[in-house]
C-alpha cells in the first residue's frame, strides 16, 4: 500500500477576499460595534446607578436627561419661559427656557424639553456656555457668572 501525496498547489484562479471580507478586519469591526452598544446602553445605566435621584447633580446644579421637573427645580431654579403644547397623541410637551443674563445688552438662553414630566434633552445658546472649563470649579453649573 503507498500512499502518493501529492503537492499543495496554488491555484492561479483563486483571488484574495476584499479587504473588508478577511476574517481579522470581520472581528474588529464586530467588536467594536459590541463595544459602541454597550456603551451606548450600558453607560446611561450606570451613571443612573451611581446617582439613583439625582442628588449629586442637584448639589453641583447639573440636571441630567431623566430628570423630572421637579429635580430641575430644585437644582436650576424656575425658567423665564414655559411653552406647553401637545402631540397629537395627547403627550404633554414643555420648553423650559431660563435665562441668563452677562450685562444689560447680553443675555444667553438655555433650553430645556420635558416630555410628560421628564427632561428629554436641551442646548445653550452660544458655544461659550457648551465648555465645561468656562464653569466655575467652585460652583459649576451652566450659569454664567458675571
Amino acid at each position: 500500500m503507498t500512499t502518493e501525496s501529492q503537492p499543495l498547489t496554488l491555484d492561479p484562479n483563486t483571488e484574495e477576499p476584499s479587504f473588508i471580507r478577511r476574517r481579522p478586519v470581520r472581528i474588529i469591526i464586530y467588536v467594536g460595534l459590541v463595544l459602541f452598544v454597550l456603551m451606548v446602553v450600558v453607560w446611561p445605566l450606570v451613571v443612573q446607578l451611581s446617582d439613583p435621584d439625582f442628588q449629586k447633580h442637584i448639589e453641583q446644579h447639573r440636571v441630567l436627561v431623566g430628570m423630572t421637573k421637579e429635580q430641575v427645580l430644585k437644582s436650576w431654579g424656575g425658567p423665564q419661559t414655559i411653552n406647553t403644547t401637545f402631540t397629537k397623541d395627547g403627550i404633554r410637551q414643555e420648553e423650559w427656557i431660563f435665562e441668563d443674563w452677562e450685562s444689560s445688552a447680553i443675555v444667553r438662553h438655555r433650553y430645556l424639553y420635558f416630555e410628560e414630566g421628564t427632561l428629554m434633552g436641551g442646548w445653550y445658546e452660544g458655544s461659550r456656555e457648551r465648555r465645561s472649563r468656562d464653569f466655575p470649579a467652585e460652583k459649576p453649573h451652566p450659569k454664567i457668572q458675571p
